[in-house]
């Protein structure tokens, strides 16, 4: 008579992937990335759409580097990585940056604008107001290809000293800029620039791609007052758009308003009439002093 072997537990993380490979699979990740980074090598032991959209699962639920990446797959279900068995283990930092290096190759741009198109379309995504904003990507090492030199024939960001919104001015850095819509702040587009690009210069371009992108031109784009400026403002409206941005303080329109305000307020009242409270006055040694006010009500 044989004893029967004990069982063997193995555990498995699901985490949050699930969720994640739901929503995902609503976008359409899969295809997009199939349609733009063919499987076109039989010797790849992983397809390149494979590992992308094993490193976007990774953004989302682990934000693991590269070279960890394999040790983070490790304790997951291959089935919600996309992976098959045995898979999680080509996932080694010399493949993934390959697979990367063919993503930096492909249309990104319509890789980008395919899926953003299907989450404005499948999940009703307002896009009558979007948001823009920037930042910088800062950098340490060296990069001395990253010069801007065009590569497959297409341009590419120069990785440069510029104002560094780290407030670390010794390090290069890239300029990144994101526009979201005000409808559950979703990401409708980005750009990164060479890494000297002042921010005002972006709003012509970006405003330009977005309203191919939503096929329009009536959307209210907001920004900060770097957007205030002649040029981008002129263009905007030229082509039947809107926007709403902030003055900086020290323009002559800022200076005007000012004036105006002080000019027309009616010292001394409030709304409804009725007197406002008298400032605090100071005292000798600076500290604000306390003064009552009494509001005076009619007797009959």
């Amino acid at each position: 008579m044989t004893t029967a072997e004990p069982f063997r537990l193995r555990s498995q993380r699901l985490g949050c992937l699930p969720v994640v490979n739901f929503f995902l699979t609503r976008m359409g990740l899969a295809e997009h990335l199939r349609t733009y980074l063919p499987a076109d090598d039989a010797r790849l032991r992983l397809t390149p759409a494979t590992v992308v959209a094993v490193l976007v699962r990774n953004i989302v639920a682990g934000h693991r580097p590269v070279y960890a990446l394999g040790e983070w797959a490790a304790a997951y279900h291959p089935a919600v990585l996309g992976l098959g068995p045995g898979q999680g283990e080509l996932l080694n930092d010399d493949r993934v940056a390959r697979m990367l290096d063919r993503l930096f190759d492909a249309d990104r741009a319509s890789l980008i604008t395919s899926t953003v198109l299907q989450v404005i379309r499948d999940f009703g995504v307002q896009t009558s107001q979007l948001h823009n904003d920037s930042t910088t990507v800062t950098l340490t090492g060296a990069y001395p290809d990253a010069d801007g030199r065009d590569r497959g024939g297409k341009a590419t960001p120069a990785i440069r000293h510029g104002h560094n919104k780290d407030f670390r001015p010794d390090l290069l850095q890239l300029l990144f800029v994101l526009t979201v819509s005000a409808d559950g702040a979703v990401p409708i587009a980005y750009r990164v620039a060479d890494g000297n690009t002042p921010d005002d210069v972006t709003h012509v371009p970006t405003w330009d791609e977005l309203r191919a992108l939503v096929g329009r031109a009536d959307f209210l784009y907001v920004a900060d007052s770097k957007l205030c400026s002649k040029q981008a403002m002129a263009h905007i409206d030229s082509h039947g758009g809107r926007f709403v941005t902030i003055v900086p303080h020290g323009r002559r329109e800022d200076t005007w308003f000012r004036d105006w305000a002080k000019r027309t307020r009616r010292p001394g009242k409030r709304p409804g009439g009725h007197p406002a409270p008298a400032p605090a006055t100071r005292t000798g040694s600076g500290a604000p002093s306390k003064r009552r006010c009494r509001r005076s009500t009619a007797t009959g």
